[in-house]
């Protein structure tokens, strides 16, 4: 398997534009390109799997699974690609905090074998670039650090000199250069870029990074260094042998307002039996008929919070699915759609489906990210009482006031030990994202299907 990881010198330094931008043009010379995201990011694999002609991107996270599941997820599509290029998460070694680099870039080329190409930010550069790369190259010798895109850059003369201190000083080649050009600014806004599920700006952006890659980038050069090995332990109970037949739908949350999912998650339910059909909670009044779960992921609700307040079909058929047991998984956006009310923000507040004891608001609020251990203080959809589960927690809104502790589906391990999310009858929501695959096993999505396929039992009955 061939496959090299586009790694930053820190945030906000052009890696989506030059990943995107190297997708398009080797998928332009005919490849089969496999795209991949360093971290729980869904954001950014949107903007991959676009470039990739619809080949859906995958998450590589070291935090939310082990290792050896990692690479056989990696694998397990890698392998049917000509190559790989994998997207790295902030700067080379930021991983989780307090870590060490445990699940950063690094962690994950280590892991694969992969070299890294840096992205630098040449705007505010010239000669001291040199000095910049040699620090990352010198911070870990064992990581095979293997060229450098440089982004933002004023024109030949500006290029030649970066290209001299870096190549002379450092002795790694620079493979190419991207202009300082405002069409290469991706859509952006409060939890990073705007996904493509919204409207179509995204296409001039990524024509553009394209172009500024296919003209400016060594591509034949990138495809010679590109390496890696074949993971050397097997994926054991992830995967069943042979795909399970469908014993139950699962309606699955896909609109504007909902879009967050992790690729291997949705694979792995349909390994186990699930057949998945999308449905829009701001377009549809019900989730599709013969259907006997529901999920319903992240995404920006807040944003939408009229068009669903205003759906009430929608709404009164979540609210009617939760009282006659219908298995709802909600994660984050999900979580909030099943509250009593959102405020945006502009503070207008909105009703929501009312399932959840809880009123979510994006007045007066910040940021909420990081790496979580989450244990079960109930029997839910995913564990028994007193299992462990790794997720990600990242959103803007908050509630209002915090789900009872008599209702709460998980005590939280951070910073101050706290209570999160909720879980009643055959429901389970929260503010956390779980990958199926956290603990090596295909268990948290054979869960699933099987309560989706119990219930579908019960109504036939």
């Amino acid at each position: 398997m061939k496959g090299v990881l586009i790694a930053g010198v820190s945030s906000g330094v052009g890696k989506t534009t030059v990943t995107v931008g190297l997708i398009a043009a080797l998928r332009q010379r005919g490849l089969h390109v496999q795209p991949f995201k360093v971290g729980p990011d869904y954001i950014d694999t949107s903007y991959h799997s676009q470039a990739a002609g619809g080949l859906a991107s995958r998450n590589l996270d070291l935090w939310l699974v082990p290792v050896q599941t990692m690479r056989a997820l990696y694998a397990r599509t890698a392998s049917h690609a000509d190559i790989a290029i994998v997207e790295g998460v902030m700067g080379l070694f930021d991983g989780r905090l307090g870590g060490q680099g445990l699940a950063s870039s690094a962690h994950v080329a280590r892991e694969l074998d992969l070299p890294v190409v840096l992205v630098v930010d040449a705007g505010t550069l010239s000669w001291s670039a040199g000095a910049l790369v040699l620090g990352y190259h010198s911070f870990d010798r064992d990581l095979r650090l293997a060229g450098v895109i440089l982004n933002r850059v004023g024109g030949p003369l500006h290029a030649a000199e970066l290209k001299e201190s870096i190549e002379q000083r450092v002795g790694i080649p620079v493979l190419g250069w991207l202009p300082n050009l405002p069409e290469l600014a991706v859509p952006e806004r409060y939890l990073g870029l705007v996904p493509t599920t919204e409207g179509s700006g995204w296409h001039t952006y990524l024509a553009a990074a394209e172009a500024a890659v296919a003209s400016g980038v060594d591509l034949t050069r990138v495809l010679e260094l590109a390496g890696g090995r074949a993971p050397d332990l097997p994926d054991g109970d992830l995967f069943p042998a042979e795909r399970v037949a469908p014993g139950a739908a699962i309606a699955v949350a896909r609109d504007e307002a909902f879009s967050f999912y992790y690729q291997d998650g949705l694979d792995l339910l349909e390994a186990w039996g699930a057949e998945l059909v999308p449905f829009s909670p701001l377009a549809d009044a019900a989730p599709p008929a013969g259907t006997s779960a529901i999920y319903i992921g992240g995404g920006f609700p807040e944003l939408f919070a009229a068009g669903l307040a205003r759906n009430g079909q929608m709404l009164e058929s979540l609210r009617a699915a939760h009282a006659r047991g219908t298995p709802i998984y909600a994660e984050c956006g999900g979580l909030m759609l099943l509250g009593r009310s959102l405020v945006d923000a502009a503070g207008q507040r909105h009703a929501m489906a009312g399932i959840v004891p809880m009123d979510s608001t994006l007045a007066g609020t910040r940021l909420t990210i990081g790496y979580r251990d989450a244990r079960a203080v109930r029997d839910t959809l995913l564990l028994d009482r007193g299992q462990t589960v790794r997720a990600h927690e990242f959103h803007w809104s908050s509630p209002e006031l915090d789900i009872a502790p008599q209702n709460a589906a998980y005590a939280v391990d951070d910073r101050q030990p706290r209570t999160e999310g909720f879980a009643a009858g055959q429901t389970l929501a929260s503010y956390l994202h779980v990958h199926f695959g956290a603990d090596g096993t295909g268990r948290l999505a054979r869960r699933l299907v099987e309560r989706a396929t119990a219930a579908r039992q019960r109504a036939s009955a």
